[in-house]
């Protein structure tokens, strides 16, 4: 029988084998585990720390569009999410309710990215300084309306234009409860709406551990 040999004697091995055993000790107890099972357990656990989904409305298009009347007050921007993917969320909570129109969270301290894609026009001939804004609404503690992105159009311009818009934020314990919306605003000339797409990622799970 071969001696048992120090850590520090032991040649470097800097790529294991999928079926090289390690050894881990616990509570005064040395058990082994494969590297494979080790490495596979290891990107089971980062894999379910984020995720995405994507939700498409189907009611809203460039023939029937979605009026928002300028100097109005904000609404919330319209997803019916008739069509969505929500197979790689990895989360106990979905990231958008359709029937409350809001945007939903985990955790307090998650962190996300959000991209808006829809298209958008002018109902009427612009003038300079016309347009529309997008924002978050505010919670109890977090000003989220200052997640905003304002838009102007083209002079006297009525024609249809995509928008691929990116936000990000974190969530607060309010945000966690009462959840958030997408809200609109349009300026000097009515604004309409269609086509409108929310895709939601989490990029960092605040997880009790």
């Amino acid at each position: 029988m071969s001696k048992p040999r120090r850590i520090t004697e032991l040649t470097i091995e800097l790529t294991p084998e999928e079926s090289d055993l390690l050894a881990i000790v616990a509570d005064g107890e040395t058990k082994r585990i494969s590297y494979g099972t080790l490495r596979e357990k290891i990107l089971d656990n980062v894999a379910t720390l984020q995720g995405w989904a994507r939700y498409d409305d189907t009611t809203y298009t460039t023939g029937s569009a979605f009026l928002v009347t300028a100097g109005a007050a904000d609404v919330v921007l319209p997803n019916n999410a008739s069509g969505s993917i929500e197979t790689h969320m990895h989360s106990d909570v979905p990231f958008y309710n359709p029937d409350t129109q809001k945007i939903q969270v985990e955790n307090d301290g998650d962190v996300y990215a959000m991209t808006l894609a829809f298209r958008a026009k002018a109902a009427s001939n612009p003038s300079t300084g016309d347009g529309f804004y997008i924002r978050l609404g505010n919670t109890v503690g977090t000003p989220y309306s200052r997640v905003r992105k304002d838009f102007y159009w083209p002079k006297t311009d009525t024609n249809w234009y995509y928008f691929h818009e990116i936000i990000e934020f974190y969530a607060d314990s309010d945000f966690v409860t009462n959840g958030n919306a997408i809200q609109v605003h349009a300026n000097g000339v009515n604004a309409q709406f269609a086509e409108i797409i929310y895709f939601i990622q989490r990029i960092q799970n605040h997880r009790a551990v």
